[in-house]
């Protein structure tokens, strides 16, 4: 395994440039406006702004002539008015006057403000053309770094003038410091912006409150909220949080639901006496909101301490849309009016999202030529509020629809779209990011390579977010050469981008492959977060790699020392369990504050795992005493640990109370729990009474649970019926055919079995190979059955002779083998593919090794018993994962009790 990295916020310096890469320059304008265009062909302009000097003044010098636009454009830039500021400063050049070092920097602030790249590079150019006077004065220089190419993105251009500053004796200040650092971090190079953090300080800079909070922000604004909350907690170490800091760590509390941590910021501003201002207010409205502590958020509005401005009230209306009462949204949205405040389009994207959610499509249809009405006109952001909430509420059709028709010109559309009047809408990255998440959800491949084929025709494709979403889709629909093709050609990836390409892994069984390339991502210098190391853990758990695993684990303890999440917990809780080492479960769960409901039903499912079913029962009696609700999937492992164990009562008593008790109405899989439990107990005819007084209608899942029961008890009428549901359900399912074969062949309907096999053939259905995987390390052994071409298998088949011959002479005696066809099979072959698998690790691997396996069929009894007598005879630890249950054999004995 590739050695870890240490923690993101306290990784040592890079070369000063080594950690820069080669970087695309913000997007150009191809022309700007045409009142500026004299400043960069030198032509003079024989219209525009009026010089406010007298025509019959006296000749000025350069001074006198500079003065007057000075002040206008001083007045400009105080008022924002960054469209007047450039045309005086046009007006300026067109009589020969030019900008000192203080005129300078106002003008370059303008020009940012109005979204002008080339008028700043004029602007640029001039201090270049200024000598020394202007190209190395500090306040000018600081002024280029910060305004005319940090704010734009053009962070390698802002580096090289911030270095060559520093090489003609020219110091930079605070501001330039800063405002690299917040480039860097706002465009996601959080160990850039470290790096320059680190160089200031040994530069003789001083980082201030301000320094830190550039970096705080830039992490928040791309979503890297563990990444800020650490840069917060080593601030706090050496410098006091001001209402920016808290105002900019608070929506990373929101992010990640540590509502503790909110509060924590909120009793600090009050203790501290901080201004409760409209950016805090809005800040904690919002946190208080997504953390669904709705009280407070209100009290918060109510004792803000300034004039309340749009912003502060558009977060409570959203606190209304998110408790789903639109009628005080409403009513918060009139009282805002009477406040003297027009709603803006945030406003309204505000309600679009509430109903859109709420599945109320034409009323947010409505909102769309209110906001016309009201002079707003609907923007990309508005389409995705739309197609985003259509989506969460399941109106697919609907929202594919709207990501069509905000591209089509008006006489295009269809009558129920005539609210988009407006003209077409260009979708952004964020637009097809949420179609394609979609698609993905619904697997339609076919239309995700359209739309991949629309982000690349409009140059959207090397947007970090859509290509990441494109690998996801194409790994959840199984085209992974199309997933690994997008990752390659992802230019700068980001954590997102490879956890994309890990979770496409593992969702294809892949797990071996997923940890070499989270070494690879080790390697590249990028940091994983918490869903990447929670990926590679669940990919641990998939190939039984307990040592990667436990190095894996003393990397979250390094790196998140002082936040455990309760995902990453359920995961290396997860991780220990299918490594077999159940010890280690239990411990990860007993440090771990377990308040959260999903811990304890991973402890559970983790003893379920491993057929400890009165450990589950008793671990739900300490959940009921330590007062945290059960949800419905804690049920769901009660009912299976009541079968594992044959307590039918228990079963029933836990089935009822859910619902009288618990106020947790019983679902389709609670359903199918409790027909398993009377299918196992023989009581068929029970279990279909049952299934016809439910009020939900059986699923396939349910049949099969049906027929399974009557294979474990021979019982062909009930058998039957359960398989001609199943055949309408899913056609295509071979095991509900095998099953249903095997009924036949248990009985002596030979003919009727081989008649199913028969009919499965001429459907073209075949029935998958079994295949069992040994893994030692990282690396995954395949067998597949009747495939003996593995470079190994002389050797594989002399040990499983020689073990044979030790069965035989200890009087070992073999299990039936289950039919498969009427035919007779020698017991002491090595019929199945685990006894190759395990034959394989008994030759290859070290004696003190456990051998781990997992395949992908049940285990049958004959190699559950040989398995048994091997790990006796060799002293080994065998464990094995079969689907249905995961076995640790150990000095003849097996985990299950021989009941799985």
């Amino acid at each position: 395994m590739a050695t870890m990295p240490p923690p993101p916020s306290r990784s040592p310096p890079p070369p000063p440039r080594a950690i820069f890469s080669t970087r695309c320059t913000a997007f150009q304008t191809p022309s700007t406006r045409p009142q500026h265009r004299h400043l960069l062909n030198g032509a003079p302009q024989s219209q525009g702004h009026a010089s406010p000097s007298h025509s019959r003044a006296r000749p000025l010098r350069e001074g006198d002539l500079a003065a007057p636009y000075a002040r206008e454009i001083g007045a400009c830039v105080r008022a924002r008015r960054w469209g007047a500021a450039c045309e005086a400063f046009a007006s300026m050049r067109a009589v020969g006057a030019a900008p000192d070092r203080f005129l300078l920097p106002q003008v370059l602030r303008a020009c940012a403000g109005l979204g002008a790249p080339r008028l700043a590079a004029a602007a640029h150019a001039l201090a270049a053309k200024g000598g020394s006077a202007l190209a190395g004065d500090p306040v000018v220089g600081n002024a280029i770094v910060a305004i005319a190419h940090a704010d734009a993105g053009e962070l390698d251009e802002a580096f090289d003038l911030f270095e060559e500053m520093q090489e003609i004796g020219v110091r930079p200040d605070m501001i330039s410091w800063n405002t690299l650092v917040s480039g860097f971090a706002r465009n996601g190079d959080f160990r850039a912006a470290l790096h320059l953090f680190d160089e200031m300080q040994l530069r003789g800079v001083e980082p201030g409150v301000n320094s830190w909070n550039c970096i705080i922000s830039g992490c928040v604004q791309n979503g890297m909220f563990d990444e800020a909350m650490g840069i917060l907690q080593a601030m706090c170490e050496s410098k006091r949080p001001d209402s920016v800091t808290v105002a900019s760590i608070l929506p990373a509390c929101a992010g990640l639901q540590a509502l503790k941590i909110g509060k924590q910021l909120h009793s600090y501003v009050l203790r501290y006496g901080i201004k409760l201002n409209v950016y805090i207010g809005a800040s904690l409205i919002s946190m208080y909101s997504e953390c669904e502590q709705f009280d407070y958020a209100r009290v918060v509005f109510s004792t803000i301490e300034e004039e309340k401005n749009v912003t502060v009230w558009n977060e409570l209306i959203q606190l209304y849309i998110r408790e789903g009462r639109m009628d005080k949204a409403w009513e918060a949205f009139n009282l805002m009016q009477k406040d003297g405040l027009e709603p803006d389009i945030v406003t309204y994207n505000s309600f679009i999202a509430g109903y859109a959610r709420a599945g109320q499509k034409e009323q947010a249809y409505e909102l769309f030529s209110s906001m016309v009405d009201m002079g707003l006109k609907p923007n990309a952001v508005s389409m995705n509020t739309l197609i985003c909430g259509l989506y969460q509420r399941g109106l697919y059709t609907d929202a594919l629809e709207a990501f069509r028709y905000m591209q089509c010109s008006s006489d295009e559309k269809a009558e129920v779209w005539r609210f988009l009047d407006s003209g077409p809408i260009q979708p952004t990255g964020t637009t097809i990011t949420g179609v394609l998440s979609l698609l993905t959800d619904l697997k339609l491949d076919r239309l995700g390579r359209e739309v991949h084929c629309y982000a690349l025709k409009n140059g959207l494709a090397s947007n970090i977010f859509v290509s990441s979403k494109l690998v996801d889709l194409y790994g959840k629909t199984g085209d992974m050469t199309s997933a690994v093709n997008v990752f390659l050609k992802t230019g700068k990836k980001n954590v997102v981008t490879w956890n994309s390409m890990l979770s496409a892994y593992k969702h294809n069984r892949k797990p071996e492959v997923a940890l070499k390339l989270f070494s690879e991502m080790l390697e590249s210098n990028s940091h994983p977060n918490l869903v990447t190391v929670q990926i590679a853990l669940l990919s641990c758990g998939m190939t039984m790699a307990l040592g990667y695993g436990r190095e894996l684990h003393s990397y979250i303890m390094k790196c998140w020392s002082g936040f455990y999440s309760a995902t990453l917990a359920c995961a290396l809780i997860d991780m220990y369990g299918k490594c077999g080492n159940i010890e280690d479960a239990r411990l990860v769960f007993e440090c771990t504050v377990p308040n959260d409901i999903a811990v304890w039903n991973a402890m559970m499912s983790c003893y379920l795992l491993h057929r400890m079913p009165n450990d589950v029962l008793d671990l739900f009696d300490c959940l009921e005493q330590s007062n945290i609700q059960p949800d419905p999937i804690t049920f769901i492992l009660l009912l299976s640990a009541c079968k594992q164990e044959g307590l039918l009562e228990k079963a029933q008593s836990y089935f009822y109370n859910m619902e009288d008790v618990y106020g947790i109405k019983p679902t389709l899989k609670h359903y199918t729990c409790m027909v398993d439990i009377m299918g196992s107990a023989g009581l068929l005819a029970e279990s279909l009474t049952l299934i016809q007084k439910m009020p939900l209608e059986p699923d396939a899942c349910l049949w099969s649970t049906v027929l399974k029961a009557c294979k474990l008890h021979s019982n062909l009428e009930i058998g039957e019926k359960a398989a001609k549901a199943l055949f309408e359900l899913e056609p295509d399912n071979t095991s509900n055919y095998m099953v249903l074969s095997n009924i036949y062949a248990d009985t002596g309907l030979w003919g009727a079995s081989e008649a199913v096999r028969d009919a499965m053939t001429e459907q073209g259905l075949h029935v998958d190979r079994q295949c069992s995987w040994l893994y030692h390390g990282t690396t995954r052994h395949s067998f597949e059955a009747g495939n003996l071409s593995h470079p190994a298998i002389d050797a594989i088949l002399s040990m499983w002779k020689e073990l044979t011959i030790r069965m035989e002479q200890s009087g070992y005696s073999p299990q039936d083998i289950e039919p498969y066809c009427n035919v007779e099979v020698d017991p002491f072959s090595c019929h199945h593919t685990e006894k190759i698998a395990v034959c394989y690790g008994l030759i290859s691997m070290n004696d003190n090794e456990p051998i781990r396996i997992s395949k992908n069929f049940r285990m049958c009894m004959e190699c559950h018993s040989s398995i048994k007598f091997i790990s006796r005879d060799k002293n080994r630890q065998i464990f094995v994962s079969d689907g249905c249950t995961y076995h640790h054999f150990k000095d003849g004995t097996c985990s299950c009790r021989d009941a799985w």
